[in-house]
């Protein structure tokens, strides 16, 4: 597995550097602003960076399945499945802030096996398998902080981690690490992988927001499950951390 994941690398890359081109065309830019059915934003260039992506992997393997927040599944039954999310962060993206980036995961029969965050903006491009994770070729690992007193913890929005999930209880958590923010989305687990920032809140996400991260944070040395522990696949929730912190900041937040 790890030896086709590394196969994969270059193809990954290729995909990040021409989907980042189309995507910067557009940054900065009076861009028009449509609301899908969930309420959220979508741009022109969502869409566009998601097509071409979608027509090169037909191209180069016209057998795998993908799956895109814009445009659904095809053959989502295959052996092999690429999960795409343009840009994660569309309204960091709007409000013209570097913080969004572009998701690619492939997966094995719903397992990732190689994921990918490239950061447009910040010319930032992480990929990690089950072994490792590099950025922009350079391996990254996750920091060990001295005590959880040390650590920075973040989330997308505070206002998501307190709503969607009432039970979670960043607050507490929130009182005994160092401090707390919401440089979130994306950027938040690449802060992690490089050793910057040490635990991540996701409430509520979807397969493509998900799938590229597991394995950055799993190659970076992070573990990473559901807010309330288990198996994140079967989830719509993640936590990421160090694994030395894991079991203290999740009973913090479910209030064991």
């Amino acid at each position: 597995m790890a030896n086709e994941a590394e196969e994969l690398i270059p193809f990954i890359q290729h995909l990040a550097h021409e989907s980042e081109k189309l995507i910067l065309a557009y940054y900065r830019s009076h861009l028009t602003i449509e609301q899908k059915p969930d309420e959220s934003p979508v741009t022109a260039a969502d869409k566009q960076a998601e097509e071409l992506m979608r027509s090169l992997i037909e191209k180069d393997f016209p057998q795998h399945g993908i799956i895109g927040e814009e445009f659904g599944e095809d053959r989502p039954d295959a052996e092999f499945t690429w999960v795409l999310d343009p840009i994660d962060g569309t309204k960091s993206f709007i409000a013209g802030t570097p913080l969004f980036g572009t998701l690619i995961a492939l997966c094995r029969n719903g397992t990732p096996l190689v994921g990918a965050i490239n950061m447009p903006a910040l010319h930032e491009l992480y990929i990690g398998t089950s072994e490792k994770t590099l950025c922009n070729g350079n391996q990254v690992r996750m920091r060990e902080a001295d005590s959880l007193s040390d650590c920075i913890v973040l989330s997308t929005d505070h206002y998501d981690v307190c709503n969607t999930r009432p039970a979670v209880q960043i607050d507490a958590l929130a009182s005994k690490t160092s401090f707390y923010r919401t440089w979130g989305d994306c950027y938040g687990y690449t802060l992690l992988a490089s050793g910057f920032a040490d635990i991540m809140v996701d409430p509520v996400l979807k397969s493509w927001d998900m799938m590229a991260v597991l394995p950055v944070i799993q190659g970076a040395g992070g573990k990473i499950t559901s807010l309330e522990g288990g198996d994140p696949l079967q989830s719509n929730s993640l936590l990421a951390v160090h694994p030395a912190y894991h079991e203290e900041v999740l009973a913090i937040l479910t209030g064991a």
